[in-house]
């Protein structure tokens, strides 16, 4: 009868062992996904502006160039404005809705 109260005993120990040990995996797992991403962020933060920064190498990526989104704004409007095709506009901000543009919103020049 002892073995059988024993079995009781370690049946639900590992239960929990294995559930810690789960638990301990998959916040280990988050916190080196989280840690990657806020360096990421970190470093667009502390990014300079392209007319502060010195070339270095020629492999270096160029800076984006941004236009925030006036009230009465088209992308016709906007792509004359800027000087850049309408079709190349369109493409850059291929989530952008051109019929539901809003003010503050940022859009990618070409």
């Amino acid at each position: 009868m002892t073995g059988r109260s024993l079995a009781r005993l370690l049946a639900p120990l590992a239960l929990v062992a294995a559930a810690v040990a789960l638990f301990a995996v998959i916040s280990s797992s988050r916190e080196t996904g989280s840690s990657a991403s806020d360096a990421g962020e970190r470093q667009v933060a502390t990014a300079t502006p392209a007319t502060e920064q010195k070339p270095s190498s020629p492999a270096r990526k160029r800076r984006v160039e941004t236009y925030t989104v006036e009230p009465g704004d088209t992308p016709s409007s906007i792509a004359q404005e800027e000087n850049v095709d309408l079709d190349a506009l369109l493409a850059a901000n291929p989530d952008a809705d051109p019929a539901a543009l809003s003010p503050g919103q940022e859009l990618e020049l070409p």
